[in-house]
């Protein structure tokens, strides 16, 4: 199957790009999506634990099965005030 991944701000920057299509096998998780985009940018590994996923624009866990045409976004922290 294949998936459109978006990054914004600052992983954006880190990846070098903001969007990224991947073929997945069928059930992949976004956490096999980022395992993926981890193996063409390693700088990403140390951000996993500060990320959220939404798929198709609602949050999902990062065990949540994905599917073809599928819309990825991992989403950094925001700070502001």
């Amino acid at each position: 199957m294949r998936v459109r991944v978006r990054l914004f701000a600052s992983l954006r920057e880190t990846m070098g790009q903001g969007e990224v299509w991947l073929d997945l096998p069928a059930g992949a998780t976004p956490e096999a999506a980022w395992g993926r985009l981890c193996e063409a940018c390693p700088a990403l590994q140390e951000r996993r634990r500060s990320l959220s996923a939404a798929v198709n624009r609602r949050y999902v866990p990062f065990e949540a099965a994905l599917e073809d045409g599928d819309e990825l976004v991992f989403i950094p922290p925001v700070a502001g005030g």
